[in-house]
């Protein structure tokens, strides 16, 4: 059962936009000692530091553990998990294949239109030609592990989720769940292609109400991570908060850790997640994508048409991002058709299906050269 803690902070450490009621860092299992200054309040009563009772009054928030039956369901096997359909679904506004999406739990946001954004933008955080070279030298092709009995070695990614809000609560516990099924079905290789071996646990939600941080994650992006961020390069941290109209997400990548490890993470856009109003681009797959590039994987059209490519030998090279689904699309004379059903492109949502098996063996590969927790 979901253990939920309400804290008070009272560090006046940080400076907190006007407004904002932050997250606190609640000794919850599995959460960890509270942070340096804060002081937690229960049942029992309310303890803090008198001079910084203003901001305290600000700041309140939940702070849930929350950790489902594990391992999630074997390759091959529906999630079961109510309002969402296995697959790509015939979400509104398209068809697609499957049973479709149908959470009912995201809100939409009456003030603003919903609309295809038509394409994927531009993301923070794209690599530079060095970096690429850097993670194609560091993380070379690597055979994807296997266990004795021949099966996929499986790897467990701890994963926190942070719902950033401006008042109503966009995003529900459920859509949560709904989003880590997504990952676990498409890691998995139940929406098509291979099981990649990794695996995605709930180990927390953690739900702000900062309405700067919700309009403008990307400028805020520092001070939100500090505030929030659980664990180490093990354990991904999502950040759930609303992007304008040319991003729908953005993620580090893995060998940045070593010089930034308060910036990793994933951050999407809330109206992308399983049953989200934004239209062509609301079957969760967003998260899927960014999560990618956490793990190592480069875009499908990287290079373009030039050698290495993204540094995997199983995906074609294409010379430009995908839009929507155009069928026969080939953009290099190398052999093959452009991987426009593949997750690491920017194709819409419903004509995305796949990770390759040379994108497992990298991903794989990279999880050991950058995440992977080392014994003592």
């Amino acid at each position: 059962m979901a253990r939920r803690a309400i804290a008070v902070i009272a560090a006046c450490l940080f400076t907190v936009p006007a407004g904002m009621q932050e997250a606190s860092e609640a000794d919850v299992e599995g959460a960890g000692p509270p942070a340096a200054g804060a002081v937690a309040r229960s049942e029992a009563g309310t303890a803090y530091d008198p001079a910084c009772a203003p901001l305290a009054a600000r700041l309140t928030s939940t702070v849930e553990d929350h950790r489902p039956a594990w391992p999630p369901p074997s390759p091959g096997a529906g999630h079961g998990t109510a309002g969402h359909g296995h697959g790509h679904g015939a979400g509104a506004g398209h068809a697609g294949h499957g049973a479709g999406n149908a959470s009912a739990g995201l809100r939409h946001d009456a003030g603003s239109p919903w609309r295809s954004l038509g394409v994927r933008g531009a993301e923070p955080y794209a690599p530079t030609p060095a970096e690429v070279a850097r993670l194609l030298t560091e993380v070379p092709p690597q055979p994807v592990s296997r266990r004795d009995d021949g099966a996929v070695a499986e790897y467990t990614v701890k994963t926190w989720v942070h719902i950033i809000t401006d008042g109503p609560e966009h995003v529900s516990r459920q859509d949560v769940l709904d989003q880590m099924a997504t990952l676990n079905d498409a890691y998995g290789g139940r929406t098509g292609g291979v099981d990649t071996g990794m695996r995605f646990r709930l180990e927390g939600i953690t739900t702000t109400v900062a309405p700067e941080w919700f309009r403008d994650a990307v400028g805020t992006e520092a001070q939100m991570k500090a505030r929030l961020r659980r664990g180490g390069p093990e354990t991904l941290n999502l950040y759930i908060t609303q992007l304008n109209d040319l991003i729908l997400g953005y993620s580090t990548y893995p060998h940045a850790y070593s010089t930034q490890p308060i910036l990793d993470g994933v951050v999407i856009d809330w109206r992308s997640m399983p049953g989200g109003s934004m239209q062509d681009f609301n079957l969760g797959y967003t998260a899927v994508h960014e999560i990618g590039h956490w793990l190592g994987l480069l875009h499908t059209f990287e290079n373009g048409c030039t050698e290495p490519g993204d540094g995997v030998a199983d995906t074609p090279p294409e010379a430009r991002p995908t839009q929507g689904c155009p069928a026969g699309k080939d953009t290099c004379t190398a052999p093959g058709l452009d991987p426009i059903h593949n997750f690491m492109d920017y194709s819409h949502d419903r004509c995305m299906t796949e990770f390759t098996r040379g994108q497992a063996d990298r991903m794989q590969a990279a999880w050991r050269t950058y995440r992977e927790e080392k014994s003592q």
